[in-house]
């Protein structure tokens, strides 16, 4: 068994877009696992937009990232040793101990997953916490009726494209996406099944939205003048899912709000924020729906991959740039 590894620490917190100055990479000691505890040897890192805001000082849903201690996020990996008989070397197990080659953990943080239903990988993404985020939000937060018009915007991300699949699975008549590149909007309309699609760089997002609308539901994953334009191509009656805000993640200054708020009195709008971590009683229902889905070809994904530890903060950077189409994942 390895008695050294290495893991990712966050040396300093970033001002505006992070750097890779603000991570350093440090090896340390790895004790062989006690009673009741796992070594872990991890195969793939998940790199996710809600990360940025663990890197800031500041308090919000989740603690934030520890100064010169390792970062967190999902991982899947398998199993060295263990100390506990419901887990046995070889097993492969999901785990939140990411942005390190291996872990020790108590056996009770790891989950064990069936990698001959699909690969280890996709308990990051499809099926995994963004899959379960897109559920969520168009089940419970801003629920989908049948013959809705839903938008979903970074349809091209990890929780976007899937939102677009599940919003037609659940009885939506048109799905419309947003995407920041031509590519990424073809991969919507021709391989997803949107309906239809637009790259928010080739003009204003409202204008390019009216061709579609009226919108009946909103999935959010951008925020600013994406969430605008969805308020003011809404149907009365709306329901908007705000389920992220990447768009301002980096800003150095608080972000301006939607110039049209009083439309969302005018046309009774509902507009929900969420954390899928509030929402772990959907979980066994979406797991079983989606693996239903994916199994039947009727929910597919698609994975960006890195390669070993040292690409992670690249990872990590590239996703706030939209380097990634579908799930940002670090395989080691």
């Amino acid at each position: 068994m390895p008695t050294t590894t290495r893991e990712i620490h966050l040396a300093s917190r970033p001002t505006g877009w992070p750097v890779p100055e603000n991570f350093r990479t440090v090896t340390t000691e790895l004790p062989d696992p006690g009673p009741g505890e796992v070594l872990v040897r991890n195969t793939v890192l998940s790199v996710d937009p809600y990360m940025r805001g663990r890197m800031n000082g500041t308090k919000s849903y989740v603690p934030p990232f520890a100064l010169d201690a390792p970062l967190e996020g999902g991982a899947v990996g398998e199993v060295v040793a263990s100390g506990d008989e419901r887990l046995s070397p070889g097993d492969t197990v999901l785990h939140q101990a990411g942005w390190r080659e291996h872990a020790l953990l108590p056996a009770g943080q790891v989950r064990k997953v069936d990698v001959s239903r699909a690969p280890a990988s996709a308990y990051l993404g499809v099926l995994g916490m963004p899959g379960l985020t897109a559920y969520v939000g168009l089940t419970r937060i801003a629920p989908v009726q049948e013959g809705d018009t839903v938008f979903v915007s970074g349809a091209a991300g990890a929780v976007g494209s899937i939102a677009g699949q599940v919003a037609r699975e659940l009885g939506a008549a048109k799905v419309i996406g947003s995407a920041g590149s031509p590519e990424k909007v073809r991969w919507l309309t021709e391989e997803l099944g949107f309906d239809a699609a637009f790259n928010y760089r080739e003009g204003p997002v409202a204008a390019q939205l009216k061709e579609h609308g009226p919108v009946d539901v909103y999935f959010d994953n951008v925020g600013g003048e994406h969430l605008e334009a969805a308020i003011q191509r809404m149907a009365d009656f709306g329901r908007i899912a705000a389920c992220g805000a990447i768009a301002s993640y980096n800003d150095t200054e608080p972000t301006p709000g939607p110039r049209n708020m009083f439309m969302v009195v005018q046309k009774r709008i509902t507009l929900r924020g969420f954390i899928v971590t509030d929402h772990g009683d959907a979980a066994k229902e979406f797991y079983s729906r989606a693996g239903a889905w994916l199994a039947e070809g009727r929910l597919k994904h698609r994975e960006t991959f890195t390669e070993g530890l040292d690409s992670t903060v690249e990872a990590f950077l590239g996703l706030h740039q939209g380097a990634n189409t579908g799930k940002m994942l670090v395989r080691l």
